[in-house]
């Protein structure tokens, strides 16, 4: 046993867990029943998807235009549902269809192109267009596409050309963040959280078309905000940045999509996307399979907590604690990244962490009474209901399921092309 508890022991032993049959009937096993905590509960007959409470029960409507549905949550259950259809989820269709139609014909705005942030049953309840919910738009039609959704070619064009029109800023080489409905900007403020959605939605809409021009511009926004920025912080994953791309350290945004300091789960999520970004791109670009690793064992240095284990959510600039809870999806992001860093090298450190990190998720996180993930703990583990309402999200926990059942060579939709082994079944 070493000294520091943030390192607790666990057993090492043997072949590393995502090649054992038992643990990959688990991740399965798992991943279908959070499919079916959300599949009938969330389909809301007036369109896109209920928020569920934590029993998975719709939280009633606000008022009188039914319950207010979000962008990222509209487009997240479609690839969610896509993912659905390709494991072989009897139903899964109907969800996407439901999706997709809720997309084209509420979110997206007819009058001035893009996609509102929120709408109910008849208006837009929030018309931004944001480069976050722009970025799961692409996701969603690029998953789609995989499962060929006969609408997918149409999202798929429409929400590339904003992309590329309205938020791409090329000089950057990375997108700008917020406009109102009109197009007219909101401010100056960069984010990296939208630019790491992009990268990520980029790279699913290259392996839908084969089309290059995404993968570079993923490339381009990972040379930026990683190669240039997190390297320069010591690999940190800088959050907040001005209008000519200068860190921005006194930002003091919401705590939702904007929190201060450094988010640790983002630096997870990012090393894995980069060990994809390096595997898509043939591997020639070194740097990023290097940064993905400098990522990984910096955010479980400082960013684990030494006295319970478990994520802080965000940390200040010193690695401090800001906001202390433990939030569910920093975990699904460090066993995604975890997992795929040890496909591709031997050091055991990835593997320990991979064990480490579901240890935490089955013990605390997983809510085995009544389905789904807990969202958000405090500093006793204790569930708490502060930054989210009820189980908010089935895309972190799913993605945390299947990642290590697959090549760490694409995405999910991809990797379930061709579908699971036989063992896995």
């Amino acid at each position: 046993m070493t000294d520091d508890a943030s390192t607790q022991w666990v057993g090492t032993a043997g072949p590393r867990f995502a090649q054992r049959p038992a643990h990959r009937r688990w991740l399965l096993g798992q991943a279908m029943g959070l499919l079916d905590f959300f599949q009938h509960g969330s389909f809301n007959p007036a369109g896109g998807f209920f928020p569920l409470d934590d029993r998975g029960i719709p939280f009633p409507a606000a008022g009188a235009g039914g319950v207010v549905r979000q962008i990222h949550d509209t487009t997240r259950t479609v690839h969610c549902f896509a993912i659905a259809h390709l494991l072989g989820l009897p139903g899964a269709d109907r969800m996407i269809d439901h999706g997709m139609e809720f997309l084209w014909r509420r979110h997206r705005d007819g009058a001035h192109g893009g996609y509102f942030w929120g709408v109910n049953d008849g208006t837009a309840t929030d018309p931004k267009k944001q480069a976050y919910g722009h970025a799961f738009v692409l996701l969603a039609a690029s998953s789609a596409k995989v499962v060929g959704h006969p609408d997918a070619d149409r999202l798929l064009a429409d929400v590339t050309e904003i992309l590329r029109a309205r938020f791409w800023d090329a000089a950057a080489g990375a997108t700008t963040e917020e406009y109102a409905a009109d197009w007219s900007p909101l401010g100056d403020y960069r984010g990296q959280n939208s630019n790491m959605h992009l990268t990520e939605a980029l790279m699913a809409a290259y392996e839908a078309t084969g089309e290059k021009s995404y993968l570079k511009m993923a490339e381009s926004i990972a040379a930026l905000i990683i190669g240039r920025h997190a390297r320069e912080q010591g690999w940190r994953v800088a959050e907040h940045f001005t209008g000519d791309w200068q860190v921005d350290r006194d930002y003091q945004g919401d705590p939702t999509f904007r929190p201060a300091g450094t988010t640790p789960g983002h630096a997870l999520e990012w090393s894995r996307l980069l060990v994809q970004l390096w595997e898509l791109g043939d591997r020639k670009h070194d740097w990023l399979i290097d940064a993905a690793k400098s990522l990984f064992l910096k955010t479980v240095e400082i960013g684990w907590a030494p006295d319970t284990g478990g994520f802080y959510y965000t940390l200040d600039w010193q690695d401090r604690p800001a906001r202390s809870d433990r939030f569910w999806w920093p975990c699904a992001e460090g066993i995604g990244a975890g997992a795929v860093l040890g496909a591709v090298d031997p050091d055991p450190r990835y593997e320990e962490w991979y064990r480490r990190i579901w240890g935490f998720a089955m013990n605390h996180l997983i809510d085995h009474r009544n389905g789904g993930w807990f969202p958000e703990l405090d500093s006793a583990l204790k569930p708490v209901n502060r930054v989210f309402q009820g189980k908010p999200d089935l895309y972190h926990a799913l993605q945390a399921c299947l990642i290590p059942l697959l090549p760490p060579d694409g995405s999910i939709t991809r990797g379930l092309l061709g579908g699971l082994p036989a063992t896995d079944a």
